[in-house]
Parts: C-alpha cells; sequence; structure tokens
C-alpha cells in the first residue's frame, strides 16, 4: 500500500530574498561564462546518476513508478538532454555575423545570445524530476539564474528534489522553492524574465497573469484532448500497441499521452481486441500484480478517475483499489461524445473508443 507524504514548504517570506539573491548573482556575471554553465550541468548529471537509486525510491513512493520507466522517463531524458547542451554549447554561445540591407552599408552586424536573466520552472507531478529539471537545463545552459518550483503533489520527490539541488549546483545561482498554492503565489508575486509552467489550464491562466504585470514572457505547457485517429490504412495490431503504450505508462498519467480513439466502425473490434493483447503482453494477465504498472498519484485523482468510470461498461478492465490507489487499463466501448469522460482531459489509464462513420483521410493521400 502506498502512503501520502507531505512535502515541506518554503517559507513564503524568504522567497523575495531567494529572487533577489538569484538576481544579484546573475547581474554579477557568474552565470554568463560558458565554463560556469557547463560546470552547472555537469553537476546536474553527477547528481542523477549518483542519487539516482533515492530519486528512483522517491518516484516509486510518489507514483508507484517502476524502476526502468522512472529512470527512462524521469532521470535518463534529463541525462540525454544534458548531454545534448554539452555537446551544442560552444555552437549556441558563438557570435553569429548577420547580413545588413543596403541602407545601413558599409555597417558589420554580429548576433549576441544572451541570456534573460532569472527563470522561474514550475513543474507538474506526473513526471515530477523531468519537467523540473529539463527547463532548467535550457535556462542554465542560455545562462540565466533560474529557480525550480517542483509540485508539493509529488512529495516524496519535491523533498528530495530540494535536498540534493544546493548539494550539486550553484545555491546562488541554482534555488529550489517547495510548497503548495502559497508558495507559488510568492514566487508569481516577483518579477522574473522568463517563466516555464507545465501543468492545466486554470493554473497556467493564473502564471500567465501574473507574467503579464512585468510583461514577462511566458512558455505554457497544458494538456487536453488528445484523440488518436484509426483508419482503414492503419496496422491495427502495430497502432493498438503504440496506443496501449503512450496511453498507459505511468498510468496514463501522461499530458501528451492518447486522450482518446477514433476509430472507423469497420475496424473497431479489431482494434479493441489488439488492445486487450498489448496490455496482457505489457502487464500480464493481472496488472494490479504487475511490477510494470505504475499507481494513480493521490486519493484525489483516484476518486476523480472512479466517478469517471462510473456507471460505464468497460470492453477491457475497469477495475479498482482505492488502498492501492489503482486503476486498471481500462478500455471503454459506446461511449457517448457528452459523456463526462469525454469533458476534459482524463490524465488516466482510461481510453474511450468512439467510432467514426468511415475515414476522413482524402483520397490518394
Amino acid at each position: 500500500m502506498q502512503t501520502e507524504t507531505r512535502t515541506g514548504a518554503t517559507d513564503t517570506t524568504s522567497v523575495p530574498a531567494v529572487v533577489a539573491t538569484l538576481r544579484d548573482t546573475f547581474e554579477s556575471g557568474r552565470t554568463r561564462p560558458i565554463e560556469w554553465r557547463r560546470h552547472q550541468l555537469e553537476r546536474m548529471k553527477t547528481m542523477l546518476v549518483e542519487r539516482e537509486a533515492e530519486l528512483l525510491d522517491a518516484l516509486a513512493a510518489d507514483l508507484g513508478k517502476p524502476r526502468l520507466e522512472g529512470w527512462a522517463s524521469d532521470i535518463g531524458i534529463v541525462i540525454s538532454e544534458i548531454d545534448f547542451a554539452l555537446r551544442h554549447l560552444a555552437r549556441w554561445t558563438k557570435p553569429e555575423r548577420s547580413r545588413l540591407p543596403l541602407a545601413h552599408q558599409p555597417g558589420r552586424a554580429t548576433v549576441h545570445r544572451e541570456p534573460y536573466g532569472v527563470v522561474l520552472v514550475i513543474a507538474p507531478w506526473n513526471y515530477p524530476i523531468h519537467l523540473l529539471l529539463l527547463p532548467m537545463v535550457g535556462a542554465i545552459a542560455a545562462g540565466n539564474a533560474v529557480v525550480g518550483k517542483p509540485s508539493e503533489v509529488a512529495a516524496r520527490t519535491s523533498a528530495t528534489l530540494a535536498r540534493l539541488v544546493p548539494e550539486y549546483l550553484d545555491p546562488e545561482a541554482v534555488a529550489t522553492v517547495e510548497g503548495g498554492v502559497a508558495e507559488t503565489q510568492a514566487l508569481l508575486a516577483e518579477r522574473f524574465d522568463y517563466v516555464f509552467y507545465t501543468g492545466n489550464g486554470r493554473v497556467g491562466r493564473i502564471v500567465m497573469a501574473a507574467a503579464a504585470e512585468h510583461l514577462t514572457p511566458v512558455t505554457l505547457e497544458l494538456g487536453g484532448k488528445s484523440p488518436v485517429i484509426v483508419d482503414e490504412s492503419a496496422n491495427v495490431e502495430v497502432a493498438a500497441r503504440r496506443i496501449a503504450f503512450g496511453k498507459f505508462l505511468n498510468a496514463g498519467q501522461t499530458c501528451v499521452a492518447p486522450d482518446y480513439a477514433l476509430v472507423t466502425r469497420t475496424l473497431e473490434a479489431e482494434l479493441v481486441q489488439q488492445l486487450g493483447r498489448a496490455i496482457r503482453e505489457f502487464y500480464g494477465p493481472d496488472p494490479a500484480a504487475s511490477p510494470d504498472y505504475a499507481r494513480i498519484v493521490n486519493d484525489a485523482h483516484f476518486r476523480r478517475l472512479e466517478q469517471l468510470l462510473a456507471g460505464s461498461t468497460p470492453a477491457i478492465g475497469g477495475e479498482s483499489n482505492a488502498a492501492d490507489r489503482y486503476v486498471a487499463p481500462t478500455v471503454l466501448r459506446d461511449v457517448s461524445p457528452e459523456a463526462p469522460v469525454m469533458a476534459d482531459e482524463i490524465f488516466g489509464p482510461i481510453l474511450p473508443v468512439l467510432t467514426v462513420p468511415t475515414s476522413t483521410r482524402p483520397s490518394g493521400s
């Protein structure tokens, strides 16, 4: 049985001082040299390698993540991004000559890429290492100071990152602020030079509104209803395996997971059959006993998914266990477009399959 761990929280009154320290560091010029950037990226990679076991333990505690899945989706992907940045850092930072129009001749122009300044990264809980550190890699590679806000929902991972980041990275240029709504609001009250937020649209609007007060540029990575389409051109067996992998990875708690499937009527039965085969191949006859299947992050999200399943007759799965926050890989048929499960992003291991009359693919394409 999983237990929910409450994360620590940064004192909100200390947030202005944290941001001020980062700004002083940036304005001192410390973060600009390529040597500093390279060293910080190398230290982050060292942290991920040396403390891999602790990080995987935290992912397992928060999300029931299998260790291989946790490494591949949260640690290995960040290491790959760091290696990519290190290989290209010199080229990215090299000044580039630029041609001038005739009116400005015989002048010369050179493009110099400058860091923004102090960057805020607000991360979600579903890939709590990946989606905190990956934007921080970009911010550091560009020569910025950065504060990361891990999600309080993934409490164990948040606490682990808050402990490890200052141990490995420059604490006067890279900071971590833990907590929930109050701490996030305290951060958003400060002036940043760039904000990167991953999460839902409701909070995304709050982040953008706060950033607008300072005309701060923002990147919002938000979720939505992401369908997959299976028509007569598809290899249904291959399509089903790919859909099952994308949908049930991390128990469906992925913003780019297939939210629902649209399939032509003639292929519906075959697609459902092949989805069942793929689920058995991935997780065995009883996914609840599989070491390769994750769990729902907390009781609130478990209850939300149970409500979406209420009244449905699953073609595959449908079982759940509140004590373990387990929701089986589930496929639904005969779903009305007006059903609650079709209203918002599902963000769980429930795949509605809706039929369409025929392919809409243009002829000859």
